[in-house]
């Protein structure tokens, strides 16, 4: 870490300095959490196949909205981005009927405000992808609002704006991951703005810790689908007698190197690059 990085954050994966006025510099850690909260045993790798994914999209997706990367650092799991004025709300497209979503289904027949045909089963394609915004919680569980929420927080021309940007992201992603025999159930997006007021793209994107991605051979709606994500990790803390607060249980040796197999074969999925590649170079992914 460079003299001049002044440590101001520590989010639940990533570690955030301050490079300087303009420019900050993350570092993803190989911590998981589940439920929002940070698990005691970490996943080897997973801060590389996070910044590296991250990275690879952020690369192909500037036709769409701008991000903040600036520059991808040598140990992979570092990147120096624009500062930005992050707006109040996540950004959840849902393309697939699972999680959260499904579990509002069942209740109400809608997701996020969103009225839904009667009759969808666990993973069922949605007639179109749908926006679904959440709050932030820097601590504790987000909680899923309606759009008229958002557009109170952010204001209605800023939400349509997010609001068209999301499902052009997801369009694009699902249309990349599907090619390549993966399907991308639902992903989160956060966005800010930068000194001039223009909408920007932070955070991750499409990677395993805020996208589902499931395998596109054997998929079959009626239950959960097996994944590429952190669900592996999710499901095992479902099977506990676990309520979901501090502190997390420790993953099994099995469960975390299952894990770790599922992020880095999304990686190698999705960019068509060997992970080890990636190790030795991160710059492959930025071509």
């Amino acid at each position: 870490m460079p003299d001049a990085a002044v440590h101001v954050a520590s989010g639940k994966v990533r570690e955030l300095y301050a490079l300087d006025d303009e420019r900050l510099l993350l570092v993803a850690s190989d911590r998981i959490s589940t439920f929002d909260v940070i698990l005691p045993t970490e996943i080897r790798d997973k801060g590389r196949v996070l910044t590296g994914l991250s990275a690879f999209w952020f690369a192909r997706t500037g036709h769409i909205v701008p991000n903040h990367l600036l520059a991808l650092r040598e140990d992979g799991r570092s990147t120096e981005c624009r500062r930005l004025e992050m707006l109040p709300v996540e950004v959840v497209v849902r393309g697939y009927l699972s999680g959260s979503g499904w579990k509002d289904y069942r209740e109400t027949g809608a997701v996020s405000g969103h009225a839904l045909p009667a009759g969808l089963v666990e993973s069922d394609r949605l007639p179109e992808p749908i926006v679904t915004p959440a709050t932030k919680a820097s601590s504790g569980h987000d909680e899923n609002i309606d759009a008229a929420t958002a557009a109170a927080l952010v204001g209605a021309e800023r939400w349509a704006e997010v609001e068209s940007v999301a499902l052009a992201l997801y369009a694009f992603a699902a249309a990349y991951a599907e090619a390549r025999g993966i399907i991308l159930a639902d992903t989160k997006f956060e966005l800010g703005l930068d000194g001039a007021g223009t909408l920007v793209l932070g955070d991750e994107a499409l990677t395993p810790d805020s996208s589902r991605f499931w395998p596109a051979k054997g998929y079959q709606p009626g239950g959960p689908q097996p994944s590429y994500d952190k669900q592996f990790v999710r499901d095992f803390c479902e099977s506990l007698d676990w309520d979901k607060s501090y502190p997390g249980p420790e993953v099994p040796a099995d469960v975390a190197a299952g894990t770790r197999a599922r992020y880095v074969e999304a990686f190698e999925l999705l960019t068509g690059l060997a992970f080890e590649d990636y190790v030795a170079d991160p710059q492959v992914v930025l071509r």
